[in-house]
């Protein structure tokens, strides 16, 4: 049972408390490549844990990101002109770089010396993999950005996305790990003739109640579910990985080339940005599969075009169709996503976990809060998580697989080795 204060614990990521202190040791993908403004474009507004800011591109490319507030007398920069490498606000013209050094100061007298002390809030930002990242930690130097296995792969392999989604980020971080909720809030009632390891097929369908086997990792959590529907079939597992603090890469059904990567980063206390990244280990998707990608059916969420606004979202009641609940899907819900989202947000912005009453089926909810937990309070003792540290911690993807007999899956030979998870002797031999 999750106490009120834990609750607080788990979800508060403003910047004095010890979750946003852990989150905020870590990089932070917050645009993607095709979001990114030009050189002396208009800044974008973007709101990350709490902390109200502005992304722009100066004259020579360099990408930055500073408060969106003025320190004079707080206006907002968004209104500023970008122009000759500085954000220049409209008020009374003072204008700051991306390293958040006051470069001008024309409402001031030349004698004056303040705008030599003057600086606004900003944080370093960095390009990679078709992602922008920021360091809002206080490490200096700040860490080696985080390798993921996806990253390896060529541009024309991928397709990324991001949007909205207003609740706190556990609560998405929770459904993500949550292999039980699969049979019933992705139900297909159409009996689609799909393969059985798929995620509208039997073992899904069928395999309501999975046995759990969690792991935890130098990177986080493996979660394993294992299910069986017949005496004559395999049993199916499949290990999603969760890493510390806000990525999940969910395992993948039929198609092992078929690969999806998330983060959920905390906008505020209330709402939270999703990147989606789903690649191709063996090459670019099909016209088919892209246009899946794209119109945000399984993996991505479909977005009102321009915005970052789900279509599907509680102001319209997600699209619900009482037709199609009755006759084709469990929910009635068009996505994955959108099912997903209806789940977490109408639980409230922030979820009272003293409320719950928990079950078996919980189990991987259980140990990620445990594991959050622990890491939040370490950091009041001055102990970061080792992902903090980014690099190749990361170079690990989840796993699915039919095994012949009920074996735990780490216990498998070989399943560990795919996964990249060390065992204690590799540990401590290197």
């Amino acid at each position: 049972m999750i106490t009120q204060q834990e609750n607080a614990l788990l979800t508060n990521t403003d910047a004095d408390s010890p979750m946003g202190e852990m989150i905020r040791s870590h990089w932070i993908p917050f645009l993607c490549e095709h979001e990114l403004p030009a050189a002396d474009a208009p800044p974008q507004r973007i709101k990350l844990l709490g902390e109200d800011l502005i992304v722009f591109r100066d004259s020579n490319g360099k990408l930055g990101m500073i408060d969106e507030f003025c320190p004079h007398r707080a206006a907002s920069l968004f209104y500023g002109r970008n122009e000759e490498n500085g954000i220049r606000c409209i008020y009374h013209g003072w204008k700051f770089d991306v390293n958040g050094s006051c470069v001008d100061m024309p409402s001031e007298p030349a004698s004056s010396t303040i705008r030599e002390c003057m600086k606004i809030k900003s944080y370093p930002v960095r390009e990679f993999a078709g992602l922008a990242w920021v360091y809002m930690g206080s490490e200096t130097p700040a860490p080696e950005l985080p390798r993921f296995e996806w990253m390896e792969y060529p541009a024309s392999h991928r397709h990324m996305s991001r949007w909205q989604q207003d609740c706190n980020f556990l609560q998405a971080l929770e459904g993500e790990v949550d292999e039980a909720h699969v049979a019933f809030l992705h139900r297909r009632l159409d009996n689609p003739q799909v393969p059985k390891e798929s995620l509208f097929g039997s073992y899904f369908q069928e395999g309501q109640a999975p046995r759990w086997k969690i792991l935890e990792t130098d990177f986080g959590l493996a979660c394993g579910a294992r299910r069986h529907v017949k005496n004559d079939q395999p049993f199916f597992w499949r290990v999603d990985l969760f890493l510390m603090p806000f990525y999940t890469m969910i395992a993948p059904s039929d198609d092992q080339n078929s690969r999806v990567w998330r983060v959920w980063i905390p906008r505020d206390n209330e709402s939270l940005w999703s990147i989606c990244v789903t690649y191709r280990k063996d090459g670019p998707p099909d016209a088919a599969e892209l246009g899946l990608w794209k119109d945000g059916v399984v993996a991505h969420r479909s977005v009102i075009p321009g915005t970052t606004t789900p279509v599907e979202n509680k102001s319209n009641d997600y699209l619900l169709d009482r037709n199609v609940q009755r006759e084709v899907s469990f929910t009635g819900i068009h996505g994955v996503r959108g099912q997903d989202a209806v789940v977490t947000e109408s639980c409230g912005p922030i979820v009272d976990r003293s409320r719950e009453h928990l079950a078996s089926s919980d189990t991987s909810i259980v140990a990620m809060r445990n594991l959050m937990l622990r890491a939040a309070r370490e950091v009041v003792n001055g102990v970061l998580p080792r992902t903090s540290a980014g690099g190749d911690i990361y170079k690990v993807q989840s796993y699915s697989g039919l095994h012949e007999d009920p074996t735990d899956f780490d216990h498998v030979p070989g399943v560990l080795e795919t996964i990249g998870i060390q065992t204690r002797t590799e540990k401590q031999a290197s």
